[in-house]
């Protein structure tokens, strides 16, 4: 299996779900993760990464095996912090159903959407609402995928400049995943890094509930496209790579196979660990340990674990549901006592 893996970790794109994969792939192998200095949650986001922002870098340098927290991704920066044959992935999600997430998540932080109504009102006029100079408190508000790749999210949509972007992310990176079609990138993943099926497993985490979902309206749906139009052909064209590669590596009947052991492993581990057999509402859970980090106007859905475990599987199961902030707090304790 690969053991030097860099997730560049985009926003409202599942990948939360994914962090949680790479933690315990760094427990299972006792790896070392590249976490953020002074505990802070992100690495140095929105400013464009820097090695420093690594706990320990000084003393670790080139020796981290795994880096998956925010950041804005600066190439030169983090191939200070990881080995050479290091494998770098992301994952990009339709930007229509992306941008309404990030409305509801980022409500009361970004200014844009503060000032707003709803999601459907932002979009009828978004430059009455978006102020291109206050970037920081706005990169949530328009082609974050793009920013959180390193570029400038304000940007003129021109085609050359689109094209060598796309180029130099191909460049950058081994392997795009596509949020919406999660399972099939797990199996991807999995052959690329050749890991076991049990380490891609996962259940959903930092989703929300259906009732804070805003409903677009099909002119919102339109005009995403223009509005984050940079968002918007970087997600075409790196959906098309990904069932190329798919195409390349394992093929779309063995795909299928896979995806329906994945499924049915998943629904076995959910029927051992959880006591709904679902995500439950914030109010819901039981065991505040297990809260996940609420933001804006979304509910963010946790779990309950059933009572009967034994200490082996509970182990296992606190794993699977663990949410990001904890998880991390964790990691922090045990790499750096």
């Amino acid at each position: 299996p690969k053991t030097n893996v860099m997730f560049l970790k985009t926003h409202k794109t599942a990948s939360s779900t994914i962090l949680n994969i790479m933690f315990r792939f760094v427990e299972k192998h006792s790896l070392t993760v590249a976490l953020p200095a002074g505990q802070n949650v992100h690495l140095g986001y929105p400013h464009a990464f820097l090695a420093n922002f690594v706990e320990d870098f000084r003393a670790i340098g080139q020796n981290y095996n795994i880096m998956c927290n925010h950041l804005r991704f600066n190439p030169s920066e983090v191939r200070k912090v990881m080995a050479a044959n290091t494998f770098y992935f992301s994952i990009l999600r339709n930007p229509i159903p992306l941008l309404e997430s990030s409305y509801v998540y980022y409500k009361n932080y970004a200014p844009a959407f503060r000032i707003s109504k709803n999601v459907n009102e932002y979009l009828a006029s978004p430059m009455k609402y978006y102020r291109p100079g206050s970037y920081r408190d706005n990169i949530y508000a328009r082609n974050i995928m793009w920013f959180d790749f390193g570029y400038d999210n304000n940007a003129e949509d021109n085609t050359k400049y689109i094209q060598s972007v796309l180029k130099e992310i191909e460049q950058n990176f081994h392997l795009i995943l596509i949020a919406e079609y999660f399972d099939e990138s797990m199996i991807l993943l999995k052959h690329m890094l050749c890991w076991d099926l049990d380490d891609v497993i996962y259940f959903k985490l930092n989703s929300r509930s259906q009732d804070t979902v805003q409903t677009l309206t099909l002119e919102s749906k339109e005009r995403i496209k223009t509005w984050c139009s940079l968002d918007w052909k970087l997600y075409l064209h790196f959906n098309q790579s990904f069932w190329r590669k798919i195409e390349e590596t394992i093929g779309l009947e063995e795909l299928e196979k896979e995806v329906n052991l994945l499924r049915t492993r998943q629904k076995e581990l959910m029927e051992t660990c959880l006591l709904d057999q679902e995500a439950v509402r914030k109010s819901h859970i039981k065991n505040k340990a297990l809260l996940p980090f609420q933001s804006g106007d979304a509910d963010i859905l946790g779990y309950n674990l059933r009572r009967d475990l034994d200490n082996r599987t509970l182990r296992t199961c606190q794993k699977m549901v663990m949410p990001e902030l904890q998880y991390m707090s964790y990691l922090y304790a045990v790499q750096h006592p």
